[in-house]
């Protein structure tokens, strides 16, 4: 429930947000364009993708619920719904879920806007047509249609943005002992599956080619990996990779991210927090597709083999956006060499 002293006042909107880091992310725009509209907005998401909603301006109040991943829970849905009852006259609802539609019905919210899915008929009071799921274009823009504009348009997709304040970038450097001098950050998770992660070997040799220490940043099912790409590194000590997967917070990450010299990612949910940030940053496709969810900033660059005319023979199955590749061979990330990541590196620095 909302305290009492940070009630808003006005057209107060709860916001249903996404489960993904990445998602969470590309609804900034959408919160901005309510916040234009005169809506107070309050976020209600999930613990581990509530710090990127604190890091947006036009948010009031974030509520974390205390759901677990996939899980129903009837019980403390119904509780929330209870406690926020009377607080809003507007609903938001990002995911296509059913049980993500129920908590504002049940607390008796007037208007409910979502897009129409997993059986919400009633559950909403504003259905948008849900385009195919490998028909869609911009995510941002998918989310920003919420707030009553057109879905899709042709002009350039509206980009987000989070802020850092200095001081939280500088606790983040302290406790890791980071000089100024700088560093990389290399993310090569991605929670969705394998066919989204460059391989482990890529990213050390990558990293043997930087001039300065790599942070090796994810979330705790990242750590065999990272712990894999310092094995491989020939690092010196005096610059070396240092795998804080799993035990950085995401509001670490942020900061960490935010002072970096740039980020090297996959798809993932940090690269959106990278191009939110402004930090330069490369970008690695596979299974994906950067035409559906790029990192959205001018000093972004995006590395797919699949628009690369001069890779022979033609990546036809790309994108897949499955998790593990269906042929076996991730020939998409695996002859996406270390040399043309760094030449794109090279670029944005």
């Amino acid at each position: 429930m909302i305290p009492a002293a940070d009630a808003p006042h006005g057209t107060d909107t709860l916001l249903i947000a996404p489960q993904w880091i990445g998602d969470a992310v590309m609804t900034q725009p959408l919160i901005a364009a309510l916040h234009a509209q005169g809506q107070v907005v309050t976020v209600g998401a999930l613990p581990w993708v509530a710090p990127v909603y604190r890091a947006m301006a036009d948010v009031h109040h974030v509520i974390e619920f205390p759901f677990a991943h996939g899980g129903l829970q009837w019980g403390a849905r119904r509780q929330l719904a209870k406690n926020v009852r009377g607080q809003f006259q507007r609903a938001v609802v990002c995911p296509n879920s059913l049980k993500s539609a129920l908590l504002p019905w049940w607390a008796g919210i007037g208007e409910r806007v979502g897009y129409r899915g997993e059986a919400r008929w009633g559950l909403l009071t504003t259905g948008l047509p849900n385009p195919p799921r490998h028909d869609r274009g911009s995510m941002v823009a998918h989310y920003l249609a919420l707030a009553g504009g057109a879905q899709g348009g042709s002009g350039a997709p509206a980009r987000p943005v989070l802020r850092v304040a200095p001081d939280a970038r500088a606790r983040a450097r302290h406790k890791w002992n980071l000089s100024d001098s700088g560093y990389y950050v290399f993310a090569p998770g991605a929670e969705y599956g394998p066919a989204k992660r460059w391989p482990p070997q890529h990213f050390a040799a990558l990293a043997d080619t930087l001039d300065a220490p790599v942070l090796l940043l994810g979330s705790a099912n990242d750590a065999a990996m990272c712990r894999e790409i310092v094995a491989l590194s020939g690092r010196a000590p005096h610059s070396p990779c240092i795998n804080l997967a799993g035990s950085a917070s995401l509001d670490e990450a942020m900061g960490l991210i935010a002072s970096a010299r740039a980020l090297v990612s996959n798809d993932s949910g940090l690269m959106h927090i990278a191009a939110a940030l402004g930090t330069p940053q490369v970008a690695v496709f596979g299974s994906s597709s950067p035409l559906h969810t790029p990192p959205l900033s001018e000093v972004a660059r995006v590395v797919w083999l699949k628009n690369d005319a001069a890779y022979q023979p033609a990546l036809d199955c790309a994108p897949c956006f499955a998790r593990s590749c269906p042929l076996g061979h991730t020939r998409c990330l695996q002859d996406l060499s270390p040399a043309r990541v760094a030449d794109a590196l090279a670029e944005v620095l």
